[in-house]
């Protein structure tokens, strides 16, 4: 049984932002969901979905042409679940040295033939250092799930007057995953290419992503759905643009749409020293654009107070 794997491949220039200057967020976020998938996937014996996928900082950016590793592995079971911790990491191919780019923790659920939840195999920490990021995971969780539902409760409607986008498209069948759906990584490069358009007009320059979190996936899109993305900015920080980003998907016969995933990330603009450039503050004006920054501001203090997610040693 393998409870840890490591993709290795090269960034391609098909992978790279407008300018050339670095690896679309967008492209990490489908490594990091496939790596994933791999780790929990060959682990289980089972067809897996992606349930939850945490915090995502991208640190520094990943070069085109670099050498790239994705390492997952197993830090924690529940009855049907698998905690998955991905780092991903880059390095010259001259040079061989790595260095992270981004790590987070997802939670992926194993499915019989049905699509039913199957119990898995108990993971049981071998070393120090498995215990240690067992540990970390497992005090994050109650937070976690308290994040959850404060998100889950908001309500996003037309009093709000915040800059908002909506992208709508077909699932095509190139975004097929394993089990015929639209795998968790193209979901999530839907998202940070929705919020990156929306941030960049806001800005009024490019923009890149820094962060996302709370991905929590509710439902599968199937292949020839209709998919609505959805992004508003509902706060700004000096030097960060901050939007929750709602994802539907319906049959196109009845155009019933049901959200299927949600998350908040975080843009910003760098500069040509590489700072993160000051924003245009957001101009509040509903009682539901004041709730929604307050709802931020909540999110972003709860995150702050999490304990931190370790990362395994190279």
């Amino acid at each position: 049984m393998h409870d840890r794997i490591t993709l290795r491949f090269l960034a391609a220039p098909t992978d790279e932002t407008r300018d050339g200057t670095s690896i679309q967020a967008g492209r990490v976020l489908e490594w990091i969901d496939k790596a994933g998938y791999a780790c929990a996937a060959g682990y289980s014996g089972q067809y897996c979905v992606t349930a939850y996928v945490g915090n995502v900082h991208f640190s520094q950016p990943i070069r085109p042409g670099a050498l790239v590793e994705a390492t997952a592995q197993i830090i924690h079971t529940g009855r049907s679940s698998m905690h998955v911790l991905v780092s991903v990491e880059s390095a010259n191919p001259r040079s061989g040295e790595f260095s992270l780019a981004t790590h987070c923790l997802l939670v992926f659920v194993a499915m019989d033939e049905n699509r039913k939840p199957v119990p898995v195999p108990p993971w049981r920490p071998r070393t120090k250092e498995d215990e240690r990021l067992s540990t970390g995971a497992v005090e994050r969780t109650e937070a976690r799930r308290e994040i959850h539902d404060l998100m889950l409760a908001q309500e996003y409607t037309d009093a709000g007057t915040t800059p908002v986008l909506t992208f709508r498209f077909l699932a095509n069948p190139t975004d097929v995953n394993w089990g015929g759906n639209a795998h968790g990584g193209i979901v999530m490069r839907w998202i940070t290419e929705t919020a990156q358009a929306l941030s960049t007009s806001y800005f009024g320059d490019e923009t890149v992503c820094v962060y996302t979190g709370g991905i929590h996936f509710h439902h599968p899109v199937h292949i020839g759905d209709v998919v609505e993305v959805t992004a508003r900015i509902i706060h700004t920080g000096d030097h960060s643009i901050h939007m929750p980003v709602r994802v539907s998907a319906t049959n196109p016969r009845d155009m019933n749409f049901q959200l299927t995933t949600r998350c908040m990330t975080v843009f910003v603009h760098v500069d040509e020293d590489g700072h993160a450039a000051p924003v245009p503050q957001l101009e509040l004006v509903s009682d539901e654009d004041f709730r929604l920054n307050e709802h931020a501001r909540d999110i972003i203090r709860r995150r702050g107070s999490l304990p931190p997610l370790e990362t395994p040693r190279r």
